[in-house]
């Protein structure tokens, strides 16, 4: 079998995976869900589940890797002179518009994360990811190491920087909020202004 058929065959299988679980933990509720009622769903063995997911958290979260991925890639590969905050928001802007596509999921992600202490620790664990990998960044920009003060607390702001973007993700009634990207991105862009001046301000003192 070609190589290129090959891995179309494996992506549409793992969206075949991810189609079926999301659908029953809508239906059903994540605890009520297990793996062999996901397997079943899909049309697949459950072995073949775990060749593209490790457990169930995983499906819930199916687009971590890309995402986390991404990120790293950009803040590793930004050229000289270009800032963690530039990087940031370069892949924001990239994404945006896949994460407004899947935002019904992510509607769902949160709600399940609501009701389910271990997915809201897993989603923990992918927050504090994220906050590393910028952590690692800013420290650069600043010349200092990670575990200085003011590297740790540029961080953790755009950590709540990044939360702003959530507005996209809002449930009004039971339905997403009516938001634009350009709308979403402008209230990120203020938050990114502020942040790039409190780095410029600290790189020249």
């Amino acid at each position: 079998m070609p190589q290129g058929l090959r891995e179309r065959k494996k992506q549409r299988t793992r969206e075949q995976i991810v189609e079926a679980a999301m659908g029953l933990f809508a239906e059903r509720g994540y605890q009520a869900t297990t793996i062999a009622d996901i397997a079943t769903a899909a049309d697949v063995a459950p072995r073949t589940f775990f060749a593209h997911f490790p457990s169930k958290e995983a499906v819930v979260f199916h687009t971590a890797d890309r995402d986390l991925g991404g990120l790293a890639s950009a803040l590793r590969d930004r050229p000289p002179g270009e800032t963690a905050f530039d990087a940031l928001r370069g892949w924001i802007d990239t994404m945006f518009d896949g994460w407004i596509a899947e935002a019904d999921d992510a509607v769902l992600r949160k709600q399940l994360c609501r009701q389910d202490e271990g997915l809201a620790n897993f989603q923990g664990g992918m927050l504090a990811r994220i906050h590393e990998l910028l952590l690692h960044a800013i420290a650069d920009d600043l010349d200092e190491p990670q575990d200085a003060l003011r590297p740790r607390l540029v961080a953790a702001a755009a950590m709540a920087a990044l939360t702003s973007l959530e507005s996209a993700f809002d449930e009004q009634g039971g339905q997403r909020a009516p938001v634009t990207k350009a709308e979403s991105l402008a209230v990120l862009d203020d938050a990114m202004l502020f942040l790039r001046g409190g780095i410029d301000a600290l790189q020249n003192r």
